[in-house]
């Protein structure tokens, strides 16, 4: 399945994505009530957790630290990224909402904890068509800064009107998007090779390595997404992706 939507996220984890799909990534929602206490430990992944909305109390290796976010549009993520085998409390202040990326790693990394002054914030296409696909893209790990890692995770804050993943280009990693939108009745256009999908509220992208996949927001909707990559055995995505020979025209 290369489309999807959660037309409400329950209280609990909301599935997208899965490790034993061609995505190889499990990925989904945890919607947590306040004063909720989880404990999460994976024996065989590493695990990255986002902070969506909301604020909670994270606790890891004897370190705690308090996540807080009350705009995805303004304001950068926090994120841990744990190896295998540690064990990671969420305590709920409020109700808030956590993404949830895991792969299969077995290689023993130092937990690291991102807050928001950590995360890269490019402004891309930038003077060009018009402003037509101006975007942020935020970066909170990849290959550059966690090479140890077999995941990249980041967000794209696409202005209303406006594309992103533009041009069309495509890489053989495969990657998942998470969309949010200013307004809930917001929505826009995903497109993976021939195949588009109108993109709304909780929906996701999930994109096989090899196919080209730019998407749009409707005008007078902001559109927020989440950006996942799996890199593959001795094919890491080192932000290299190939362009449409039938587009590259557009970056003369």
């Amino acid at each position: 399945m290369k489309f999807g939507r959660l037309d409400k996220l329950q209280h609990g984890y909301n599935a997208m994505t899965t490790c034993d799909s061609k995505m190889l990534m499990d990925i989904g929602y945890q919607v947590m009530e306040p004063k909720e206490i989880l404990s999460f430990i994976d024996t065989t992944k590493e695990t990255a957790f986002v902070i969506l909305t909301g604020q909670i109390s994270i606790t890891w290796d004897e370190k705690t630290e308090t996540m807080e976010r009350r705009s995805l549009f303004d304001e950068n993520p926090y994120c841990l990224h744990v190896p295998v085998n540690t064990q990671v409390q969420i305590k709920a202040v409020s109700a808030a909402e956590i993404l949830i990326q895991k792969t299969e790693n077995e290689k023993l990394f130092p937990a690291k904890f991102y807050r928001p002054a950590d995360v890269q914030c490019d402004q891309f296409g930038a003077g060009m068509w018009n402003g037509t696909a101006e975007r942020t893209v935020r970066t909170i790990f990849d290959y550059t800064n966690a090479p140890y890692s077999n995941m990249v995770n980041g967000e794209v804050i696409n202005r209303p009107g406006r594309w992103s993943g533009y041009i069309p280009h495509t890489h053989p990693q495969p990657e998942v998007y998470t969309y949010k939108f200013d307004k809930p009745q917001g929505f826009g256009c995903s497109f993976i090779g021939e195949e588009a999908f109108k993109i709304s509220h909780n929906s996701w992208s999930a994109i096989p390595g090899g196919d080209s996949h730019p998407q749009v927001t409707a005008p007078g909707y902001a559109m927020w997404y989440s950006w996942m990559i799996r890199h593959l055995p001795g094919d890491p995505w080192n932000k290299t992706r190939t362009d449409d020979p039938d587009h590259v025209w557009l970056l003369e």
